[in-house]
């Protein structure tokens, strides 16, 4: 999609006042070794994954990117999109975290705790997780995450991973529409408690890092980090009947029981045996049966 003037609404969208942000966030008052905030990017993810992978010792995690302007956003299963200029939160945070790798796989789900907390918390709205890594308002898509490894030099062991945010935070109704986004919604449409960019960053980002930080004190056991109650909690998909698109074409319809110690989500196959055990889910586009 093209970003020529006037393709979008006439709304004030101020630009991320950088300086401020480096201000609250970096190291030593705050939490990051680096940030980078820039006006235009096509994905942060892809971004972020590039520079850190040209030059790893000047990437330090935790590390964000967070730009003004995204034209070529990435999301799960090869889908992108594009949002007008300075409508939306969209940063990625690169991490190294001190847990075993298979516990990674839990990181899509850790992070839609993190915006859940910040959008019910500062937003005053009240947010869910559709599994995996959608967050929602009411069924209507607010935000979307994208978890991507950093790959070791190689062919060696990853270098760390990369756990991108898109939150819409006052894209309008018509430019929802026009970007084929008609499920979608933003916090202005939500009539959010705010939709400062600058605000929602600093939170996002505290809110990441302080679930990162409880899991690795627990070693990366999610239910010792109690991130395995909190993912339940927060998941619209418990409970409810689902249809899931699987990988190569199958689909799987039944209950969302709930999930299993690698985060994926257990369904209950629609007239199954009641003795059957639920399917474990890994990936998938899960679509909730009204």
């Amino acid at each position: 999609m093209s970003t020529s003037p006037g393709r979008w609404s006439d709304l004030d969208r101020p630009p991320l006042a950088a300086p401020a942000l480096r201000t609250a966030l970096l190291a030593p008052a705050g939490p990051l070794e680096r940030l980078e905030v820039v006006g235009e990017v096509g994905s942060t993810n892809a971004e972020l994954l590039a520079r850190a992978g040209a030059d790893p010792g000047a990437w330090p995690a935790p590390a964000v990117l967070t730009a003004d302007s995204q034209t070529s956003g990435r999301g799960r299963l090869g889908r992108d999109w594009e949002a007008p200029p300075r409508s939306g939160v969209a940063l990625s945070l690169l991490l190294r975290p001190q847990v075993p790798v298979e516990a990674w796989g839990w990181l899509p789900l850790l992070a839609g705790v993190a915006v859940v907390g910040v959008v019910r918390d500062v937003a005053g709205l009240p947010a869910r997780v559709k599994w995996p890594n959608d967050v929602h308002v009411e069924d209507r898509k607010l935000c979307g995450i994208l978890v991507e490894v950093l790959p070791g030099a190689a062919g060696g062991a990853p270098e760390g991973v990369v756990v991108g945010v898109g939150v819409n935070t006052t894209t309008s109704r018509s430019e929802l529409d026009a970007g084929g986004l008609t499920a979608a919604t933003s916090l202005r449409l939500e009539g959010s408690a705010t939709t400062d960019r600058d605000v929602l960053v600093r939170a996002l980002v505290r809110a990441l890092l302080a679930e990162v930080r409880r899991l690795e004190r627990a070693g990366g056991d999610p239910a010792g980090s109690g991130l395995a109650a909190r993912a339940a909690e927060a998941c619209s998909t418990l409970g409810r009947d689902v249809v899931v698109h699987l990988p190569g074409g199958a689909r799987l319809r039944g209950a969302a029981e709930g999930l299993d110690g690698d985060g994926r989500l257990l369904v209950r196959r629609a007239g199954a045996d009641p003795q059957e055990a639920p399917t474990a889910v890994s990936a998938g586009d899960v679509v909730h049966v009204r």
